[in-house]
């Protein structure tokens, strides 16, 4: 659908809030999910890399708005998000993620945030706090200056939220958090130690993670393999040091791609044949179990020959 950009602001050092006005339209969405946002071409390097998602910041209940935050790098989408202003237009799609807070009440939840990895914490914070559960956020930043909405977090509860300068004492929260679910994002080392401490503690069913980066994959590169494209018929072989997206494109097929880490979903291609190694960050238990799709950025046949709708 589109959307028209409404506002646009840095909330911290580095980091951009922009807000949308859906014209008209109204999705619904869970705290910490995100949206797929594709800017306009703008003529910077690498236009494949301007569709990305985005933790929404905003909460449900504001209807017709959405709320997106996220870091300002050197990158084509960055960059071209950097130059929008207020009243361009951009496409956005609806709303992905299985990271959001369950139905029931009862539980107990501890947000542990590493810098940008607040924005999706924000909304589950707002959440947990209208529904009147007992929850508390550890916020780890660089400094003062890279906090992202301070004010109103404190305004969510002083006792509630916690402002760590630097590194967060993850075993002091592990040890603290017993009987709580833990909800984390932030940079692939804090949640990989958090990984670790938390299964380390037999806890490993109470943390959820949301990654902006891929996690790494313990079993290396693996086999090769054959993916056959069903609208050419051509069959291409994959080498076990190459993924199938680099394999494909070197074979003179282009398939759309930004991240290539298997966090971003734009390389999602139809799988017709064969079972699939799955090594994204995207996709839900459910959705692998179908094996209807797979990221060929990094995901990897389970067999010797993939059929691939391509």
């Amino acid at each position: 659908m589109q959307a028209r950009i409404k506002e646009k602001h840095e909330v911290a050092k580095g980091t951009l809030m922009v807000v949308f006005d859906l014209l008209g339209h109204e999705v619904d969405f869970a705290p910490g999910q995100y949206f797929w946002v594709e800017l306009p071409d703008r003529g910077h390097e690498d236009e494949r890399g301007l569709r990305r998602h985005i933790s929404i910041v905003t909460s449900p209940n504001e209807r017709g708005v959405l709320g997106l935050a996220t870091r300002i790098r050197d990158t084509a989408f960055k960059q071209t998000l950097a130059e929008l202003e207020v009243g361009d237009e951009v496409i956005v799609e609806d709303p992905k993620g299985d990271f959001h807070l369950p139905e029931d009440t009862s539980k107990e939840y501890v947000f542990v945030a590493g810098g940008i990895g607040i924005t999706p914490l924000l909304p589950m914070a707002r959440e947990a706090w209208r529904r009147g559960a007992r929850w508390e956020l550890i916020y780890g930043a660089r400094s003062a200056g890279h906090v992202a909405f301070a004010a109103e977090l404190r305004a969510l509860g002083v006792g509630s939220v916690r402002f760590v300068d630097g590194v967060l004492d993850l075993a002091g929260i592990v040890a603290g958090s017993a009987g709580a679910q833990i909800y984390a994002c932030g940079p692939a080392g804090l949640l990989d130690a958090l990984t670790e401490l938390m299964g380390r503690a037999g806890r490993a069913g109470e943390l959820h993670l949301e990654r902006f980066t891929a996690a790494p994959v313990a079993d290396g590169p693996g086999d090769g393999f054959e993916v056959e494209l069903a609208r050419s018929g051509l069959v291409v072989p994959v080498r076990g040091d190459e993924t199938i997206l680099e394999a494909v494109r070197a074979a003179g097929v282009e398939v759309p791609s930004s991240c290539e880490m298997g966090i971003c979903g734009t390389c999602e291609t139809k799988v017709l044949a064969g079972p699939i190694e799955h090594r994204d960050e995207l996709l839900t238990e459910d959705e692998r179990a179908t094996g209807s799709t797979m990221m060929v950025c990094v995901s990897r046949a389970a067999c010797p020959r993939l059929v691939l709708d391509l």
